[in-house]
């Protein structure tokens, strides 16, 4: 696996065995110091129809029929919230466990990232399964395709830069251009605005902390984590990626020291399973740091903040408020 697309195995949960191993093993806390950011979607339109049947270039260079989109599955929780987003979230008839959002809560989960069920995809008799590069096992897709169900391959998105094509992408994929088109001028509108009245002239360092407590899994982020242009975007500077080269280390007092940040950013279930802010300055190195010091941490919710899709904009103002929460 490049290291491209280590990222989103690790932090949505697609591929890496750290996030499947945190999806079994971490229990919220039942009162966290902290307020959770509602995770729902705002759909563009209402039960839009597709323009189908439509041909499209999947990330492995295929050409794919799309001949209907009645029933699909999209066996990741980024794809998901688009295909809600777009409308067609009616047409979901099951979900990826990252797919954490209201609106596809209580579809049945038929995949884990890397750890797909095939009979539970075919059970369902999709006309269309959505799939990113690291999505596997191989032999549950090729069952799937076997079964002769259409299957469309994404390249998962690491970087705001990749939000337009994504969306773009996943409409083409469902028939729904024009929306598509509407739904990337929204979002790039969001993102826009996100940081308006907020003064970024002076940046905060800001490092970003991969935690599963009952997992004992505590990481910091790199220069290929995947953080950086959620960071930059609202208006600080990823320490993490400064100090240290590659996506994710070991969590030590050295690297810590190395980063140096003023603001220590987490995801809500990371932060729940070290029981909160008080238990995540306990972590050796977390009290030395400046952030540790000012218990400054700004956290922001799983299935939202790396998924780079429609909420883009959304993950970016509430960042950047906690970020500069005296600057407005």
């Amino acid at each position: 696996m490049t290291s491209r697309f280590r990222w989103a195995a690790t932090a949505i949960g697609a591929a890496a065995l750290l996030v499947s191993a945190a999806c079994t093993a971490t229990e919220a806390a039942e009162s966290p110091d902290f307020e959770v950011t509602a995770d729902s979607v705002q759909a563009i339109a209402e039960d839009p129809e597709p323009a189908l049947p439509t041909t499209v270039t999947d990330a492995t260079g295929a050409e794919i029929m799309i001949d209907s989109a009645e029933s699909i599955i999209p066996l990741s929780g980024a794809l998901a919230e688009i295909v809600f987003t777009l409308g067609l979230g009616g047409n979901v008839v099951a979900r990826d466990i990252t797919a954490t959002f209201e609106q596809a809560a209580d579809l049945p989960v038929v995949s884990r990232g890397h750890d797909i069920s095939a009979e539970g995809v075919l059970s369902f008799h999709p006309d269309l399964v959505l799939v990113e590069t690291n999505s596997g096992p191989q032999t549950a897709l090729d069952q799937i395709a076997a079964a002769g169900i259409t299957i469309v391959v994404f390249e998962p998105a690491t970087s705001i830069e990749d939000v337009a094509e994504r969306i773009t992408g996943v409409a083409a994929a469902i028939g729904l251009d024009e929306l598509g088109a509407e739904l990337v001028d929204r979002t790039n509108a969001d993102i826009e605005a996100a940081t308006e009245g907020i003064d970024v002239a002076d940046p905060p360092r800001v490092a970003f902390l991969y935690l599963r407590g009952t997992a004992s899994v505590y990481m910091i982020g790199g220069s290929e984590s995947g953080a950086t242009s959620l960071i930059e975007a609202a208006g600080g500077i990823d320490a993490g990626a400064e100090a240290l080269e590659g996506d994710f280390i070991s969590l030590t007092p050295e690297a810590l020291a190395a980063a140096a940040p003023d603001v220590i950013l987490v995801m809500d279930k990371g932060l729940e399973s070290v029981d909160g802010v008080d238990g995540l300055v306990q972590i050796p190195g977390v009290a030395q740091t400046p952030a540790g010091q000012s218990g400054r941490i700004a956290h922001l919710p799983d299935g939202m903040m790396l998924s780079y899709g429609p909420r883009t904009g959304e993950v970016v103002a509430d960042l950047a408020a906690q970020l500069h929460e005296d600057d407005r």
